[in-house]
Protein backbone atom coordinates (compact mmCIF):
# COMPACT_ATOMS: atom_id res chain seq x y z
CA UNK A 1 0.00 0.00 0.00
CA UNK A 2 1.36 3.40 -1.00
CA UNK A 3 2.47 5.58 1.87
CA UNK A 4 0.30 8.67 2.41
CA UNK A 5 1.90 12.09 2.22
CA UNK A 6 1.76 14.39 5.25
CA UNK A 7 -0.96 16.41 3.49
CA UNK A 8 -3.04 13.30 2.73
CA UNK A 9 -2.76 12.26 6.38
CA UNK A 10 -4.02 15.70 7.51
CA UNK A 11 -6.94 15.61 5.05
CA UNK A 12 -7.86 12.08 6.16
CA UNK A 13 -8.29 13.37 9.73
CA UNK A 14 -11.03 15.81 8.66
CA UNK A 15 -14.61 14.91 9.54
CA UNK A 16 -16.24 14.29 6.16
CA UNK A 17 -19.72 14.85 7.62
CA UNK A 18 -19.00 18.16 9.36
CA UNK A 19 -20.93 21.21 8.15
CA UNK A 20 -18.68 24.27 7.96
CA UNK A 21 -19.44 27.95 8.04
CA UNK A 22 -17.87 29.81 5.10
CA UNK A 23 -15.27 31.29 7.50
CA UNK A 24 -14.35 27.84 8.84
CA UNK A 25 -14.15 26.35 5.34
CA UNK A 26 -11.81 29.09 4.08
CA UNK A 27 -9.60 28.75 7.17
CA UNK A 28 -9.43 24.96 6.72
CA UNK A 29 -8.51 25.28 3.04
CA UNK A 30 -5.71 27.66 4.03
CA UNK A 31 -4.42 25.08 6.53
CA UNK A 32 -4.14 22.54 3.69
CA UNK A 33 -2.89 24.86 0.95
CA UNK A 34 -0.47 23.77 -1.77
CA UNK A 35 2.72 25.54 -2.85
CA UNK A 36 0.93 27.50 -5.59
CA UNK A 37 -1.97 29.95 -5.56
CA UNK A 38 -4.92 27.58 -5.76
CA UNK A 39 -8.33 28.43 -7.17
CA UNK A 40 -11.17 28.28 -4.64
CA UNK A 41 -14.24 26.56 -6.06
CA UNK A 42 -17.85 26.22 -5.00
CA UNK A 43 -19.97 23.21 -6.03
CA UNK A 44 -23.75 23.30 -5.61
CA UNK A 45 -25.83 20.14 -5.90
CA UNK A 46 -29.28 21.19 -7.11
CA UNK A 47 -32.62 19.39 -7.18
CA UNK A 48 -32.99 19.70 -10.95
CA UNK A 49 -32.78 17.47 -14.01
CA UNK A 50 -31.21 19.64 -16.74
CA UNK A 51 -32.36 17.21 -19.43
CA UNK A 52 -35.69 19.03 -19.11
CA UNK A 53 -35.70 22.55 -20.57
CA UNK A 54 -37.72 23.96 -17.66
CA UNK A 55 -35.08 22.72 -15.18
CA UNK A 56 -31.99 24.23 -16.83
CA UNK A 57 -29.98 26.56 -14.59
CA UNK A 58 -27.67 28.96 -16.41
CA UNK A 59 -26.63 32.57 -16.05
CA UNK A 60 -23.96 35.18 -15.49
CA UNK A 61 -22.79 36.74 -12.25
CA UNK A 62 -20.26 39.49 -11.55
CA UNK A 63 -17.93 38.51 -8.72
CA UNK A 64 -17.29 41.71 -6.70
CA UNK A 65 -13.71 40.71 -5.89
CA UNK A 66 -12.86 39.46 -9.39
CA UNK A 67 -11.63 35.99 -10.29
CA UNK A 68 -7.86 36.41 -9.99
CA UNK A 69 -7.67 35.04 -13.53
CA UNK A 70 -6.69 36.73 -16.79
CA UNK A 71 -9.79 36.24 -18.95
CA UNK A 72 -9.20 35.99 -22.71
CA UNK A 73 -12.01 37.57 -24.74
CA UNK A 74 -12.74 37.37 -28.47
CA UNK A 75 -15.24 39.76 -30.05
CA UNK A 76 -17.08 39.56 -33.37
CA UNK A 77 -17.66 43.16 -34.42
CA UNK A 78 -17.03 45.64 -37.22
CA UNK A 79 -16.44 49.37 -37.51
CA UNK A 80 -16.94 51.50 -34.40
CA UNK A 81 -17.94 48.48 -32.32
CA UNK A 82 -14.68 46.75 -33.21
CA UNK A 83 -12.71 49.82 -32.11
CA UNK A 84 -14.68 50.03 -28.85
CA UNK A 85 -14.03 46.35 -28.13
CA UNK A 86 -10.30 46.81 -28.69
CA UNK A 87 -10.25 49.88 -26.44
CA UNK A 88 -12.05 47.93 -23.70
CA UNK A 89 -9.30 45.31 -23.72
CA UNK A 90 -10.55 42.51 -25.99
CA UNK A 91 -7.77 40.05 -26.86
CA UNK A 92 -8.99 39.44 -30.42
CA UNK A 93 -11.50 41.36 -32.54
CA UNK A 94 -12.65 40.45 -36.03
CA UNK A 95 -15.39 39.22 -38.33
CA UNK A 96 -14.99 36.63 -41.12
CA UNK A 97 -11.24 36.55 -40.41
CA UNK A 98 -11.88 35.65 -36.76
CA UNK A 99 -14.38 32.99 -37.83
CA UNK A 100 -11.79 31.36 -40.10
CA UNK A 101 -9.19 31.54 -37.34
CA UNK A 102 -11.54 29.70 -34.97
CA UNK A 103 -12.43 27.13 -37.64
CA UNK A 104 -8.70 26.41 -37.85
CA UNK A 105 -8.71 25.47 -34.17
CA UNK A 106 -7.61 28.70 -32.50
CA UNK A 107 -10.08 28.65 -29.60
CA UNK A 108 -7.98 29.71 -26.64
CA UNK A 109 -10.66 32.04 -25.23
CA UNK A 110 -12.69 32.17 -22.04
CA UNK A 111 -15.50 34.30 -23.51
CA UNK A 112 -16.76 35.03 -27.02
CA UNK A 113 -18.90 38.14 -27.54
CA UNK A 114 -20.71 39.31 -30.68
CA UNK A 115 -22.80 42.24 -31.88
CA UNK A 116 -26.26 41.20 -33.15
CA UNK A 117 -25.36 42.00 -36.79
CA UNK A 118 -22.47 39.48 -36.63
CA UNK A 119 -24.58 36.46 -35.66
CA UNK A 120 -24.86 35.37 -39.31
CA UNK A 121 -21.10 34.83 -39.24
CA UNK A 122 -20.96 33.44 -35.70
CA UNK A 123 -23.80 31.00 -36.44
CA UNK A 124 -21.47 29.06 -38.74
CA UNK A 125 -19.31 28.28 -35.70
CA UNK A 126 -22.04 26.48 -33.77
CA UNK A 127 -20.36 23.06 -33.96
CA UNK A 128 -17.03 24.60 -32.92
CA UNK A 129 -18.09 26.97 -30.13
CA UNK A 130 -21.13 25.07 -28.84
CA UNK A 131 -19.32 22.06 -27.31
CA UNK A 132 -16.93 24.42 -25.52
CA UNK A 133 -19.75 26.54 -24.09
CA UNK A 134 -18.45 29.60 -25.95
CA UNK A 135 -21.38 30.28 -28.30
CA UNK A 136 -22.57 33.88 -27.83
CA UNK A 137 -26.05 34.02 -26.31
CA UNK A 138 -28.31 37.08 -25.91
CA UNK A 139 -29.71 35.67 -22.63
CA UNK A 140 -26.20 35.73 -21.17
CA UNK A 141 -25.39 39.19 -22.50
CA UNK A 142 -22.74 37.89 -24.89
CA UNK A 143 -24.78 38.97 -27.93
CA UNK A 144 -25.08 42.71 -27.42
CA UNK A 145 -24.68 46.04 -29.23
CA UNK A 146 -22.74 47.28 -26.19
CA UNK A 147 -19.59 45.21 -26.70
CA UNK A 148 -17.52 47.73 -24.76
CA UNK A 149 -19.40 47.01 -21.52
CA UNK A 150 -19.53 43.26 -22.23
CA UNK A 151 -15.73 43.13 -22.57
CA UNK A 152 -15.24 45.17 -19.38
CA UNK A 153 -17.63 42.84 -17.50
CA UNK A 154 -15.82 39.74 -18.74
CA UNK A 155 -12.42 41.15 -17.81
CA UNK A 156 -13.67 42.47 -14.46
CA UNK A 157 -14.90 39.29 -12.84
CA UNK A 158 -18.12 38.28 -14.57
CA UNK A 159 -18.41 34.50 -14.83
CA UNK A 160 -20.92 32.13 -16.38
CA UNK A 161 -22.48 29.28 -14.43
CA UNK A 162 -24.27 26.30 -15.93
CA UNK A 163 -25.67 23.14 -14.37
CA UNK A 164 -24.12 19.85 -15.46
CA UNK A 165 -26.00 16.65 -16.32
CA UNK A 166 -25.80 15.45 -12.71
CA UNK A 167 -27.49 18.61 -11.42
CA UNK A 168 -24.25 20.17 -10.12
CA UNK A 169 -22.78 23.62 -10.75
CA UNK A 170 -19.01 24.04 -10.32
CA UNK A 171 -17.44 27.48 -10.42
CA UNK A 172 -14.25 29.18 -9.33
CA UNK A 173 -14.79 32.12 -6.97
CA UNK A 174 -11.25 33.45 -6.64
CA UNK A 175 -7.79 32.49 -5.44
CA UNK A 176 -6.65 31.27 -2.04
CA UNK A 177 -4.45 34.36 -1.85
CA UNK A 178 -7.58 36.56 -1.74
CA UNK A 179 -8.55 38.09 1.59
CA UNK A 180 -11.23 36.20 3.54
CA UNK A 181 -13.79 38.97 3.04
CA UNK A 182 -13.18 38.97 -0.73
CA UNK A 183 -13.73 35.22 -1.00
CA UNK A 184 -16.85 35.52 1.17
CA UNK A 185 -18.22 38.31 -1.03
CA UNK A 186 -17.65 36.19 -4.14
CA UNK A 187 -19.22 33.13 -2.49
CA UNK A 188 -22.32 35.14 -1.61
CA UNK A 189 -22.59 36.66 -5.10
CA UNK A 190 -22.31 33.23 -6.75
CA UNK A 191 -24.72 31.39 -4.46
CA UNK A 192 -27.24 34.27 -4.52
CA UNK A 193 -27.22 34.25 -8.34
CA UNK A 194 -27.77 30.49 -8.50
CA UNK A 195 -30.61 30.63 -5.98
CA UNK A 196 -32.25 33.45 -7.97
CA UNK A 197 -31.89 31.40 -11.15
CA UNK A 198 -34.14 28.64 -9.77
CA UNK A 199 -36.08 27.33 -12.79
CA UNK A 200 -39.86 27.00 -12.91
CA UNK A 201 -39.65 23.22 -13.27
CA UNK A 202 -37.59 22.62 -10.11
CA UNK A 203 -39.46 20.34 -7.69
CA UNK A 204 -38.78 19.77 -4.00
CA UNK A 205 -35.61 21.09 -2.34
CA UNK A 206 -33.62 23.20 -4.79
CA UNK A 207 -30.21 23.57 -3.07
CA UNK A 208 -29.28 20.15 -1.69
CA UNK A 209 -25.58 20.50 -0.91
CA UNK A 210 -22.88 23.17 -1.13
CA UNK A 211 -19.18 22.34 -1.04
CA UNK A 212 -16.11 24.56 -0.92
CA UNK A 213 -12.78 23.25 -2.13
CA UNK A 214 -9.47 24.41 -3.61
CA UNK A 215 -7.44 23.03 -6.51
CA UNK A 216 -5.57 20.52 -4.36
CA UNK A 217 -7.56 20.82 -1.14
CA UNK A 218 -10.32 18.81 0.56
CA UNK A 219 -14.01 19.22 -0.27
CA UNK A 220 -15.77 20.80 2.71
CA UNK A 221 -19.55 20.74 3.16
CA UNK A 222 -20.98 24.19 3.85
CA UNK A 223 -23.93 24.62 6.20
CA UNK A 224 -26.92 25.52 4.01
CA UNK A 225 -27.81 28.21 6.56
CA UNK A 226 -24.91 30.13 4.98
CA UNK A 227 -26.73 30.24 1.64
CA UNK A 228 -29.50 32.81 1.51
CA UNK A 229 -32.73 31.34 0.16
CA UNK A 230 -31.49 27.74 0.19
Amino acid sequence: MAKQTKKQQLVAKLDSEKLYSVDEAIATLREHKAKFDETVEVAMNLGVDPRHADQMVRGMVSLPSGTGKDVKVAVFAKGDNAEKAKAAGADKVGAEDLMEDMQNGNLDYDRVIATPDMMGVVGRLGKVLGPKGLMPNPKLGTVTPNVEQAVKDAKGGQVEFRVEKQGIIHSGIGKLSFKDEDLKANFKAMTDAIVKAKPSGAKGKYVRKVTLTSSMGPGLKVDLAEVEGA
